[in-house]
């Protein structure tokens, strides 16, 4: 498989970087500062520079077309610390960027990290960055989901660093929870390898059921 990972260098995309090219995918992380290329090309695969903040849709799309991209990932974030405007430039924006190449450059898989409860209006009283956090990623989610794309929407509980366990709860509502990002990049794997997740959203957090068998079964139950 041929992957190419927005927000390359963030510690999602660094993992899935590294399950991807241990298995012998080809693989490339879009970063922005060119201090990030070492550590993404450390993982086996290629980097780009490309500010999805900045860059045009023939930009992001030439670089799809480059690695012959079977899909792509949004893994992307404003991060901690960065301000209302930026939640909606990256979390919003660049995500849409990246559908709008990806059907530029015929790439029909999309894979999304959205945010658990993005739907919801945001808890009264919650910080203005966080607030803005969450419409963003609800707008993401809604915009791919128009769209002719085959999507998946994986919406994670709060990410931890704690080593992963490969056991996690995966549907369409779970409540709400921890999960390490260790088991998103796991799961953002086995969503690769799992055609049938197209048009789902779902929500994950830690759990009893191993992965591959989660993903199973958020296949059959819906």
């Amino acid at each position: 498989m041929r992957v190419v990972i927005a927000g390359g260098h963030g510690q999602i995309g660094l993992r899935l970087e590294r399950l991807l090219t241990a298995r012998g995918d080809v693989v490339a992380g879009l970063v922005r500062n060119p201090d990030h290329i070492a550590d993404v090309e450390a993982t086996g695969s290629a980097a780009f520079l490309c500010d999805l903040e900045t860059a045009s849709v023939d930009e992001v799309a030439a670089h799809l077309v480059d690695v012959k991209a079977d899909a792509v990932v949004f893994a992307a974030g404003a991060g901690p610390g960065s301000g209302v405007a930026r939640k909606d430039t990256v979390d919003r924006g660049a995500a849409v960027l990246l559908a709008d190449a990806a059907e530029k450059a015929k790439v029909g898989r999309y894979l999304m990290v959205s945010a658990i409860r993005a739907d919801e209006a945001p808890p009264p009283r919650v910080d203005p960055a966080f607030g803005a956090y969450l419409r963003a990623k609800a707008a993401a989610d809604k915009d791919l989901r128009g769209r002719d794309l085959d999507w998946t929407i994986l919406r994670p509980g709060r990410l931890t660093n704690e080593p992963g366990t490969g056991l996690v709860r995966l549907g369409s509502s779970v409540g709400y929870g921890e999960v390490p990002r260790d088991d998103v990049a796991e799961v953002l794997v086995a969503l690769l390898d799992e055609p049938r997740t197209a048009h789902k959203t779902l929500e994950l957090v830690s759990g009893g059921r191993p992965i591959k068998s989660a993903v199973h079964s958020a296949v059959v139950s819906s």
